[in-house]
């Protein structure tokens, strides 16, 4: 499963996402790293936690090295559903990371055991709930609005975390490597001295638009073979 990462981020996938046509599915706004810096990519291992320690525990014996395990907690706020000792049986599985729609506790013990973890953030009350069982528990969990399965790629870095089609990664890897190698020789030239504006020809755009008010600045871009909004 291709999950080359490497020199990318979150919003230059988001970024190729768009350009191809790709559903843009992003974990709500608020899921970052316990401990900034970290990132992740690999394939979803989705579990739904339903108030007990125990569904991890079965997640693991299913997992593949690299896997991320993706924790459906409904993005509760009353309850942290995971903490040291889940995320070190999850290390010794093999698992490369974790996010959690929802609160992470143990945070001292989780930034010594070094695993990356993306939560909405700490809270120290555990479950004290135990609801029933999910048929789908071992099978798919939400993350916001998306349906996360293992037919997915978790990518995940200071800015968020992403959901891409397995299928899909390598093409949407490749484009995001484009619009960065875009981005550089902008940047690369602002500091020469050439003005983004000048670069993208702005000036041309506000004409454009002005015969056109259809014309829009990312159809302009496209045009002229630049990068900033996707």
């Amino acid at each position: 499963m291709p999950t080359d990462f490497t020199g990318l981020a979150t919003p230059l996938v988001a970024d190729a996402c768009v350009r191809l046509g790709e559903p843009l599915r992003a974990a709500p706004a608020g899921i970052l790293p316990v401990v900034a810096g970290r990132r992740v990519a690999g394939r979803a291992l989705p579990v739904r936690h339903h108030g007990s320690v125990d569904v991890f525990l079965e997640a693991f014996t299913h997992a593949e090295p690299g896997d991320v395990l993706v924790i459906d907690n409904d993005g509760r706020r009353d309850e942290a559903c995971i903490g040291d000792l889940a995320v070190l049986e999850a290390e010794a599985a093999g698992v490369a990371g974790v996010v959690v729609w929802g609160l992470h506790r143990d945070t001292p013990d989780l930034v010594e055991i070094g695993l990356p973890v993306f939560s909405y953030g700490r809270h120290a009350p555990g479950p004290v709930r135990l609801d029933p069982r999910d048929p789908d528990a071992l099978r798919s969990a939400r993350c916001g609005d998306h349906l996360v399965t293992a037919d997915d790629v978790v990518l995940a870095d200071d800015d968020g975390v992403l959901f891409v089609a397995a299928d899909r990664a390598e093409a949407v890897l490749e484009t995001a490597r484009g619009i960065l190698r875009t981005e550089r020789e902008q940047a690369r030239r602002i500091r020469a001295g050439e003005s983004l504006r000048a670069q993208t020809r702005f000036d041309d755009y506000l004409k454009g638009r002005a015969e056109d008010p259809a014309y829009t600045f990312r159809r302009h871009l496209r045009r002229i073979g630049g990068a900033i909004e996707e």
